[in-house]
């Protein structure tokens, strides 16, 4: 099992980071997704490589964490995301933190160096998001 942790400050509080994630399909698009669609419980991102289309549908858990979301339909044996808010004194930390197995055709044939390095830019990306919807200008 592979492993991507991304994690950032914030000088706003736990509650006004987790309000960033009302918004399901503005913070999935803050990775940088070509497409996203909410459909029920279930989010379904798609990423353009090349002549390829990736698509990936989650399904948001149930979880103790600010937000949870594992891969139902996608290239991945196993994926799963969890987005955690502390209070940190200053503030607030969001961890955020993929796993993942690479599986079928297309996750075989890249490689998890590769994985990883793209999924840090995109929570990299969403974290920011988080952070500009939590702090006023």
């Amino acid at each position: 099992m592979q492993e991507v942790t991304v994690s950032r400050g914030v000088a706003a509080s736990p509650d006004a980071v987790r309000s960033g994630f009302e918004d399901m399909e503005a913070f999935m698009e803050a990775a940088g997704f070509d497409e996203v669609r909410i459909e029920d419980e279930r989010v379904v991102v798609a990423r353009n490589i090349g002549l390829a289309q990736l698509e990936l549908t989650l399904e948001v858990l149930e979880s103790d964490a600010a937000l949870a979301c594992e891969q139902v339909e996608g290239m991945f044996d196993e994926m799963w995301t969890t987005y955690r808010v502390e209070e940190d004194g200053k503030g607030a930390t969001i961890t955020a933190t993929t796993q993942f197995e690479l599986g079928g055709m297309i996750g075989s044939a890249l490689d998890a160096t590769f994985i990883k390095r793209q999924r840090t830019q995109e929570l990299e990306d969403q974290l920011q998001y988080l952070e500009q919807q939590a702090t006023p200008e």
